[in-house]
């Protein structure tokens, strides 16, 4: 028989992880269908919470219940390559535990993989239902923006959820780099691809982990480690006195049009519009170098992705 393994990062997930097993255990009548055994594995991404005990509860109801559990917190990228790497599958599967990602899926995901020909079956939510508006609105505008300075397609709405081959797996695993970003990892290896829509689901218990500001960070890639701080504040700075130079420059122009200059110093307004500006723009630069920097430092210290400290 074939299998197929399904990767679930879990990071307190506890509310949700009998429902998780629950809704995925439906398909199996269609996978025995298409002669095709599957194993889940649980990427516990170091919850504080039961997360861990309820997946060891499956696992003795269930010997296909797999746990890989991280001695702390190394954020979703790492949990999902740590699945990946431990995966037996002829195909696998990356989901999360919280249910946006809906296991009903699976069969249609199956059919293009086996029946159509791809190498790869992706997920794409249509709309935002649930989502406040401003993290909305950043959201679109970072699709844009990427796609724009890059040469690698990233799909606006993209989720993790996708069904792959195990060449298509493999391809992903050549890829060792520290600093991963997962959307555009799977669209730089290429193969043959199908885009899935689906409206997008709210989570079905517990409170999502992805703040506003982890989704920027994130996004930009920026501020990765405690060591490479100062520099993403670099640039941030920069921006910072770039806006406040060309107010500046509004404001002076505007008093010299008007009142004059009661002081009768001639010079210094633009003198300092010129200091701040060139002073922003030196650190803007200073601020993008540091962050190419930082991505090069992580990579040649060669810290593992993960620590694993139990497996079942």
């Amino acid at each position: 028989m074939k299998l197929l393994t399904a990767i679930v990062p879990c990071f307190n997930e506890q509310e949700n992880v009998f429902d998780f097993y629950d809704e995925f255990v439906k398909n199996e009548a269609f996978l025995k269908s298409h002669d095709c055994d599957f194993e889940i594995i649980f990427v516990d991404d170091g919850s504080k919470d039961d997360t861990v005990a309820r997946v060891k509860e499956l696992k003795t109801k269930d010997s296909r219940v797999r746990l890989i559990s991280f001695s702390r917190n190394f954020g979703k990228e790492s949990a999902m390559y740590a699945g990946l790497s431990a995966s037996k599958g002829d195909f696998v599967a990356v989901m999360d535990c919280d249910l946006q990602d809906p296991p009903a899926l699976l069969p249609e995901m199956f059919k293009a993989v086996t029946e159509e020909g791809y190498d790869s079956v992706a997920t794409r939510r249509v709309d935002r239902k649930g989502e406040p508006p401003i993290r909305s609105f950043f959201a679109r505008q970072f699709y844009k923006l990427i796609n724009r300075m890059s040469n690698t397609e990233i799909v606006d709405g993209a989720r993790d959820y996708r069904l792959m081959t195990r060449q298509f797996v493999d391809a992903i695993l050549s890829m060792e780099e520290y600093n991963r970003f997962s959307k555009g990892i799977f669209g730089w290896v290429g193969f043959k691809n199908k885009w899935l829509e689906f409206e997008n689901v709210e989570r079905k218990k517990g409170e999502t982990k992805w703040s506003f500001w982890k989704l920027f960070v994130y996004a930009l890639d920026g501020i990765m480690a405690f060591s490479t701080a100062p520099l993403a504040m670099a640039s941030f700075i920069g921006v910072f006195f770039c806006i406040v130079a060309f107010l500046f420059i509004v404001i002076i122009m505007v008093r010299q049009l008007t009142v004059g200059d009661p002081n009768n110093t001639v010079g210094w307004a633009s003198m300092v519009c010129i200091i701040l500006f060139v002073s922003g723009v030196q650190l803007f630069c200073v601020g993008i170098v540091g962050q190419y920097l930082s991505k090069t430092y992580l990579e040649v210290k060669k810290r593992p992705l993960y620590i694993v400290k139990e497996e079942l």
